[in-house]
């Protein structure tokens, strides 16, 4: 088994850092964070191929400035789509079958 790239490492440390920034939210808007770090990393994920790194990185430099964005203190809240909840839903369906 070969090793990740440089661009799935990037990919995950943002990942993580976007999972680690829901923690430093209030409790009552964390499960609201957390289903917009999950709903963007895997719909933006799933809409680009894995070789077209020219949009990976434009994703990768986007979502820092997204994330650094979220990280501010004076962010509380987010606001949570429709297509977001039935997104997971369908996730929590998904994973009930098994």
């Amino acid at each position: 088994m070969t090793g990740q790239s440089g661009l799935q490492k990037e990919v995950l440390a943002l990942y993580r850092r976007a999972l680690r920034m829901v923690r430093t939210k209030p409790l009552h808007s964390q499960a609201k964070f957390s289903l917009f770090v999950r709903y963007m990393f895997h719909t933006q994920a799933s809409a680009v191929p894995p070789r077209n790194i020219s949009a990976i990185e434009h994703l990768l430099r986007r979502g820092r400035r997204q994330i650094e964005l979220y990280e501010s203190s004076s962010i509380k809240d987010c606001h949570i789509s429709q297509a977001m909840k039935d997104w997971e839903q369908s996730q929590s369906r998904r994973y009930n079958q098994y």
